[in-house]
C-alpha cells in the first residue's frame, strides 16, 4: 500500500474477507473507502480509519462490527462510528448530519 499511499484517493475492497486494517494509515490522500461485507469485528480496527486525514466517504455495511451495532436497538451505529472517525461526511451511502453542541432540543 505504501507505493500508492501518497496518491490513491479511492479504494474499493468490498467482499475480501478483510479482518484487520493494519497499514491503512499510509493512505494519506484516501477520500473514499468502500469496504462493505468484510470481517472487521472490533472498534480497535475501525479506529485505524481515523488516521486517514481526508477520509470522508466510508461504506462499512456488512462487517460484523456494523451488523452488531445496527441490530442492537439500544445503540446507534452512525453515532458510534462518526464519534470514532469524526471527519466522515458520508457513511454507508447516507450523508452524516451532526448536531452542533447546544442545538439539541432547540427548534
Amino acid at each position: 500500500m505504501e507505493a500508492v499511499g501518497d496518491t490513491l484517493e479511492e479504494l474499493w475492497i468490498s467482499y475480501n474477507l478483510i479482518e484487520k486494517l493494519k497499514g491503512i494509515h499510509v493512505m494519506k490522500k484516501l477520500k473514499i473507502l468502500y469496504m462493505s461485507n468484510n470481517l472487521v469485528k472490533d472498534w480497535a480496527e475501525f479506529v485505524r480509519l481515523a488516521d486517514l486525514p481526508l477520509l470522508e466517504d466510508l461504506v462499512f455495511v456488512g462487517n460484523p462490527l456494523e451488523e452488531k451495532y445496527s441490530a442492537d436497538q439500544q445503540s446507534n451505529w452512525v453515532e458510534e462510528a462518526t464519534k470514532r472517525v469524526p471527519r466522515l461526511k458520508k457513511l454507508d451511502g447516507v450523508p452524516v448530519i451532526k448536531q452542533e453542541e447546544g442545538e439539541e432540543g432547540e427548534n
